[in-house]
């Protein structure tokens, strides 16, 4: 997983709450178990105007040019801005990886989906919640300003936009893991030798435990 220490990037304006996992990946992309090739689905209801499956050439489709995504302001954005309770709904994984596989790395609400929020973290993409306030005067920026970029700073938990800063929270143990491009299983691997001395020294301590 790509570590995430800093990130400037497009931010995408979806001025809307609620914003589920499967409006963000609909339910036929659910066919396919690999984590990588989601990004042309991303939205997909909305970015095109006809239906398609996971085996459609993205070639045949027809975009709808009044979706954002198809915007050449934001056709390389990789920040989305979105009102409360984004990602909510079903537990599927696979709406973060179209996120990610899109290009974004940040995304900014006041709330996330609980199940989402922590995919997010596991998949190397920061649900970064702000107060509503912040979120409002980011969508009065990006919308009179179309393409306007900002830059997130994990290792110091800074939101930056021009000359405007904010701070965030942010889990030690989550930004660690962003930091070093590693999930819950990544980080646990890093503790394998520790973890087969202590086998080891159970197995010797406690041998009962061990017959068959």
């Amino acid at each position: 997983m790509q570590p995430l220490i800093t990130h400037r990037g497009i931010l995408i304006p979806f001025n809307r709450a609620n914003i589920d996992t499967d409006m963000l990946l609909p339910k036929q992309y659910l066919k396919s178990l690999e984590a990588t090739g989601f990004g042309g689905f991303l939205f997909d209801d909305e970015r095109y105007l006809d239906p398609g499956e996971i085996d459609t050439p993205l070639s045949k489709r027809r975009e709808n040019p009044g979706f954002i995504l198809n915007r050449c302001a934001y056709r390389q954005g990789s920040v989305v801005l979105a009102q409360a309770n984004f990602g909510c709904g079903s537990s599927r994984e696979h709406a973060v990886w179209a996120l990610r596989d899109f290009g974004v790395r940040v995304v900014i609400a006041p709330s996330f989906g609980d199940i989402f929020r922590n995919n997010c973290f596991n998949n190397g993409v920061l649900p970064l919640a702000l107060e509503q306030p912040v979120i409002d005067q980011l969508f009065k920026q990006a919308e009179a300003w179309p393409g306007l970029e900002v830059e997130v700073d994990v290792e110091r938990r800074l939101l930056s936009v021009g000359a405007e800063v904010w701070c965030f929270g942010l889990d030690e143990g989550r930004r660690q893991r962003l930091l070093n491009g590693l999930d819950e299983v990544g980080e646990s691997l890093g503790y394998a030798s520790q973890i087969s001395a202590y086998e080891e020294q159970r197995r010797l301590s406690e041998p009962w435990l061990f017959r068959r």
